[in-house]
């Protein structure tokens, strides 16, 4: 009964206040000035032809050699940078695009993997009255949609769950949320929506029940943002664009205009960094769309120019499924510190972020164990008590650094909007900065503009809203039965290929692998527990993949939900590229080098092997000790002190349990905190203590051991596979 007063309350204070604050009069104009923008099919307005397929790394960097000159060059490979080539290109101009890492290497690979308005900044702009920022909530929100429009197989509505726990805060949020829905206008994707306490938990079982009073629901997009980006790279590619990444460029080339006798930019001096090869890419535009290092190719320009952008670092976790429901997430919209968290379900596991604090411009930002135990906190304030949060279970976790626009004395990153800002420097370079995930394409729209203005490009206004990308044309959500169907993939494989190739998943199945088996017939997994498959390595080279940290951060993603499957996948991958690219085997092992570096830095490989180290502590009681040094004595029959791989291999076979010496190596591995080849009595005591802390979960020598010592009378078969237990 109180509920339903609240609610009633809350609808009529609420809806007479969205009423005055925005009036019927600006929605209706709202709506007749975008609403049907979207519906534009603006490839039948594109007159520049597009091809069946798109170039090799090879041809683009011959195109990029040959070319006399372009009509834009763009520096940066991100979703801006891209997005200022499809743009460009579909206005008919000569484009060319430089990465010097890989396509979506940096922030554009590290996001929440949201695709929004931005709730909090709609708070921001009614509080303070900042039409500024209400005028980006409402732009992105029109972004929203069409990108969710132009690759519905990377992108879909997601509903998030805002819970309540106290009953003011009620009509409050459901204000907010209600006018976030008014402002998207015809862009709305679902109606918001109040639940009760009982009807919350039915579908957010693991929400902290106590104190909740109901919970708001609304919806926001959601995408694989690593494969958005490279869609769009690709598409620019089909339309024309000559775009290369690893290429980096060393310096902007000048030259005197002959009418005003400034210096203005012409091109730029650039490297193959797969080859070493030098070479100038001239273009009557420069444009440098380079995120976090948007100052430093600004300052090749002009070394005197201040700065304008001041990064902000935001981590993020990958937990269990198991923490979320599949289709739910969960907004915590004030944290201990005032930061926004969400809990997403993302790719079957759970991801969790983020964090926003200052930080250095790096190439490779590393989580920090501090955020980590934060966003890990804050997740337990939600979660019911019967959820142990353990920071074994942390997956993978990441940093990526946002490029938001500030002035130079700005301290606090929290208070900065995100829009975007578009500069031109005294020499012609055309700068584009700060802004969103969401917003690429309004923002290379708006850059490209300004170019053209600065340059007197011959170009007309932008194509792109509406315009598919990559794998859109003919995709349908039941596309992935045609793939079972036609080739014998198994049902999850199929489905994983659709929602990340779209249309142009037949070409990763034709080219699948037989296994050898009734069933599936093709698609050998390189991990068991995730459904990529052998296939897309070879195809992924094929997607200008050219390191093994291409396949497993961006080309799948596998790095970002599970790092030790990442480096389990690891040989193989690099074995299969190795057979595409003519590698030798020097160039293998510097390959798996710089990849486990990858994995153990920037992907939290570190931060987990902190939790278990040799000088980790054993806070144990005495009669854990004691049944813990039964456990390991039953493998140590001979009180060595220690237990080799004969050792387990020996109490494994008299048990009637057959497992390779590779996977026992492993195995041991794990726990051999000193690397002698021996797991010692202290290391397994170690191992059980972080195991007990919740440091450590899914240790497979401690599930073997402990399943050997229940079933020597039993004789059952134990499971060896790796567990899902994580950092």
């Amino acid at each position: 009964m109180a509920f339903q007063k609240a609610v009633k309350g809350t609808v009529l204070i609420g809806g007479g206040a969205i009423a005055t604050v925005f009036g019927l009069s600006q929605f209706s104009q709202y709506r007749n000035k975008h609403g049907a923008l979207v519906n534009v099919q603006a490839a039948e307005a594109v007159t520049v032809p597009i091809k069946n397929d798109f170039p090799t790394r090879e041809e683009q960097i011959l195109t990029l050699k040959n070319t006399p000159e372009f009509d834009v060059l763009i520096i940066g490979g991100g979703a801006t940078g891209c997005g200022c080539a499809l743009d460009a290109v579909t206005r008919g101009l000569k484009t060319a695009l430089l990465e010097r890492d890989d396509f979506s290497s940096g922030t554009s690979s590290r996001s929440t993997k949201l695709i929004h308005g931005g709730v909090r900044y709609l708070q921001k702009a009614i509080m303070k009255l900042d039409f500024e920022q209400y005028k980006m909530v409402k732009e992105a929100l029109q972004e929203r949609a069409n990108l969710l429009e132009i690759a519905p197989h990377l992108s879909a509505p997601l509903p998030i769950m805002l819970p309540v726990y106290k009953w003011w805060q009620l009509p409050y949020y459901w204000f907010g949320i209600k006018l976030y829905d008014l402002v998207a206008g015809s862009h709305c994707l679902k109606s918001s929506y109040v639940l009760s306490k009982s009807r919350a938990l039915e579908h957010f079982p693991m929400l902290r029940k106590d104190k909740l009073v109901g919970a708001i629901v609304y919806y926001d997009g959601q995408h694989n943002d690593a494969r958005m980006n490279l869609a769009i790279a690709l598409t620019a590619a089909r339309y024309g664009a000559a775009t290369a990444n690893y290429t980096e460029v060393l310096r902007l080339l000048k030259r005197t205009d002959p009418c005003s006798g400034k210096q203005r930019v012409y091109g730029a001096r650039c490297r193959d960094v797969l080859t070493g090869q030098e070479f100038d890419v001239r273009a009557k535009c420069v444009i440098n769309a380079t995120g976090p290092f948007t100052d430093s190719v600004r300052k090749m320009d002009d070394q005197e120019v201040p700065n304008i952008c001041q990064p902000s670092a935001g981590v993020h976790i990958v937990m269990p499924g198991y923490y979320s429901p599949d289709n739910m997430g969960l907004l915590d919209p004030a944290t201990s510190d005032g930061r926004v968290i969400f809990f997403l379900p993302w790719e079957k596991m759970t991801i969790a972020g983020t964090t926003d604090s200052p930080t250095d411009v790096t190439s490779h930002p590393i989580p920090t164990e501090e955020d980590i135990n934060f966003i890990l906190n804050e997740v337990r304030n939600y979660l019911s008590v019967d959820v142990e949060v353990r920071r074994g279970d942390v997956l993978a976790a990441w940093s990526g650094i946002r490029p938001l626009v500030t002035d130079p004395n700005s301290k606090d990153t929290q208070s900065i909007c995100r829009n975007h800002l578009v500069a031109v420097s005294d020499s012609g370079l055309v700068t584009i900065a700060g802004g969103k995930w969401t917003t690429y394409r309004a923002m290379a729209q708006d850059t490209i503009d300004a170019a053209i203005q600065e340059h007197n490009l011959p170009a007309g206004s932008s194509k792109t809203i509406g315009l598919l990308l990559q794998g859109a044309e003919d995709w349908s959500p039941t596309l992935y039965i045609r793939l079972v169907q036609d080739y014998g993939l198994e049902s999850e494989v199929a489905q994983h290929l659709a929602s990340t190739y779209g249309d142009k998943a037949f070409e990763v199945a034709k080219i699948a692998q037989v296994t050898g088996k009734r069933w599936p017939i093709v698609g050998k997994r390189l991990v068991s527990e995730f459904p990529y498959i052998e296939a897309e390595v070879i195809y992924g080279v094929k997607e200008y993949a050219r390191t093994a940290v291409d396949i497993i951060s961006r080309r799948t993603r596998l790095a970002f939900l599970n790092v030790q499957a990442a480096e389990e996948a690891l040989p193989r991958i690099v074995d299969l590229m190795g057979k595409e690219l003519n590698w030798n085997e020097q160039k293998k092992k510097e390959q798996l080098e710089a990849a486990r570096k990858f994995l153990y830095y920037e992907m939290g490989y570190k931060v987990k092997s902190d939790q278990l180290t040799d000088s980790s502590e054993i806070s144990l009681a005495p009669s854990d000790i004691e049944r813990y040094k039964k456990r390991f004595h039953m493998f140590d029959k001979d009180k060595k002190g220690f237990i080799t791989m004969l050792d387990v291999k020996r109490v494994l076979e008299s048990i009637s349990v057959q497992i390779d010496e590779k996977t026992l190596h492993d195995i041991l591995n794990e726990v051999d905190l000193n690397k002698n080849g021996q797991v010692e009595l202290i290391e397994f005591l170690q191992l059980m203590s972080a195991i007990q802390k919740g440091h450590v979960s899914g240790s497979r020598l401690a599930v073997l051991m402990k399943r050997a010592e229940e079933n020597l009378r039993q004789r059952v078969v134990i499971p060896v596979d790796r567990s899902g237990g994580g950092l």
